[in-house]
């Protein structure tokens, strides 16, 4: 059998605990076979193809980055300090009107980098020229959600049909792609850029044709208002009238939601991914993840893009999410280190539809090693608690996915790293330049 062998360190089990153990990974399955600290593993550990070394290290499962516009990297530090609207109409969206396809790939390549020396295997991308962004998952070798996102607030008729139709046959053509890697979902951006006839025959074809839906929903509260003002019913009561509920779907942001349409996602199934910095940033509000958790409804972690965060790092994530959980609850005792580092792990999985989040045998060998060996980290009297409030992305010592080392010892082998990041700045300065030149 062709083996790969974690040896040496902790592992992350899905019941929380952690213990000492090798982890034994059938690489052309991309499945873990084995976890044990004794002789079970022994036989494999000396007939292993490849062997890494977690000792110092606890070995948990690929972080999922369950929302974000990954090649925004190229607009990171571009335009700060703003509420949404204002963000996006006067910088965002200008700047976005003059990117180029070449520009979105090498902007996801750089966001791609990033995640994987950060401890993500897995990740969820709403934008458009998805096609490149499916070129780069599948050279980098992580796993992905993709989408091409709909926008139709003020596009012609024939223009914003267009768009629909881009969505649903991105999600056709490129599901399954990267030797399955790659999954798809209808991905309109929100309930309130996306004209009502668009979204509702959007959905209704993605529901026919059993694919996810993805859109945020409820970030700020102008995002409530004008629904409340035109229909008389909350957003999410909007959306369920649309068909977008349902154990398909997940809803980024989800900031301003009451209890009835908290009740309303964990009675459908829907997902709802958390993105706290981006949140705070933005000034958009406190989600009330406590409230959703105690409900039952799945929630996973997003960084949302670059240019409103500005990292992809999901351990930095986990500690705002604990942290602004504690503020909106009022409760020290909410949103602890266990459920954020679920949030980030099994939570984004499932959220996603996608393999991986957990530590078991016959799960995917989607996987992270976080090295405990630094003055941040020590001592350690309890790792998930390091997990969630003191772990840094550059902590991650090896990143794998699918069975495949795609990071050994802070070293990316699946990536140019340099020329990744020449190539991003280059393309950066050059896109100012365009959005300067024409205003």
């Amino acid at each position: 059998m062709d083996t790969l062998c974690i040896t040496g360190g902790r592992v992350l089990h899905p019941d929380g605990r952690v213990r000492e153990g090798d982890v034994v990974i059938d690489r052309a399955e991309g499945t873990i076979i084995a976890i044990d600290d004794g002789d079970a593993v022994a036989e494999y550990r000396e007939d292993a193809a490849e062997t890494l070394d977690a000792t110092g290290g606890i070995v948990i499962p690929g972080l999922v980055n369950a929302h974000t516009h990954v090649s925004m990297t190229l607009l990171r530090g571009y335009a700060d300090d703003k509420p949404l609207d204002a963000w996006l109409r006067e910088d965002i969206w200008p700047a976005e009107a003059e990117l180029t396809d070449d520009d979105v790939e090498v902007g996801a390549e750089l966001g791609v980098l990033e995640m994987i020396r950060s401890g993500t295997t897995a990740f969820a991308d709403m934008y458009f020229a998805t096609d490149r962004v499916a070129d780069v998952v599948d050279r980098a070798g992580v796993r992905a959600r993709l989408g091409h996102g709909v926008v139709t607030v003020g596009k012609e008729g024939d223009a914003a049909v267009a768009d629909v139709e881009e969505s649903l046959s991105v999600a056709a053509e490129l599901d399954g792609a990267a030797d399955g890697r790659i999954r798809t979902a209808f991905m309109p951006h929100s309930l309130t850029t996306v004209g009502e006839a668009y979204l509702r025959e959007g959905i209704e074809r993605a529901n026919d044709a059993a694919v996810p839906v993805h859109l945020h929903a409820n970030e700020t509260r102008e995002e409530v208002e004008p629904i409340l003002e035109e229909r008389g019913e909350r957003p999410l009561e909007y959306a369920d009238d649309l068909g977008a509920l349902g154990e398909d779907t997940f809803l980024a942001h989800c900031v301003h939601v009451d209890d009835a349409e908290i009740d309303l996602l964990a009675a459908t199934g829907t997902a709802a991914v958390h993105c706290p910095a981006s949140n705070m940033k933005l000034a958009s509000g406190m989600a009330p993840v406590q409230r959703m958790h105690e409900a039952g409804v799945t929630i996973a972690l997003g960084t949302d893009g670059a240019a409103s965060n500005n990292d992809l790092d999901l351990f930095d994530e986990m500690r705002d999410a604990a942290m602004v959980g504690k503020l909106a609850a009022d409760d020290a005792s909410a949103v602890p280190a266990e459920t954020v580092v679920e949030m980030a792990t099994a939570g984004g999985a499932d959220a996603l539809g996608l393999p991986g989040g957990r530590i078991a045998e016959g799960e995917a060998a989607d996987l992270a090693v976080v090295d405990l060996d630094a003055p941040h980290l020590t001592p350690v009297h309890d790792p998930v608690s390091h997990l969630a409030y003191a772990v840094r992305g550059s902590d991650v010592r090896h990143t794998i996915c699918d069975g495949r080392v795609l990071m050994r010892n802070r070293e990316v082998l699946t990536m140019d790293a340099e020329s990744i990041r020449t190539r991003a700045a280059e393309a950066a300065s050059d896109l100012v330049s365009r959005v300067e030149g024409g205003s």
